[in-house]
């Protein structure tokens, strides 16, 4: 089973695209387009094609393209 995250509150203009990433981050995978409505406790697990890095990083861009990055370790 993958590594799963939950994102509990984003603080900026919704929609918000949210990708996971390597870190550092080279490449990433876009999630999904969610809305303050679906919060707080928005699941995803991390995609397949990553679950071997030893961390990831969350990036969330809001809809005025604010970036915002976490680092993440399972």
């Amino acid at each position: 089973m993958g590594y799963q995250v939950t994102i509990t509150d984003i603080t900026g203009t919704t929609p918000f695209n949210i990708y996971v990433c390597d870190d550092p981050i080279t490449s990433c995978v876009y999630i999904n387009t969610i809305t303050s409505g679906d919060l707080p406790n928005y699941v995803f697990n991390i995609p397949d094609v990553m679950t071997s890095m030893s961390s990831y990083t969350l990036k969330i861009i809001d809809n005025v393209g604010c970036v915002s990055t976490e680092v993440l370790t399972p």
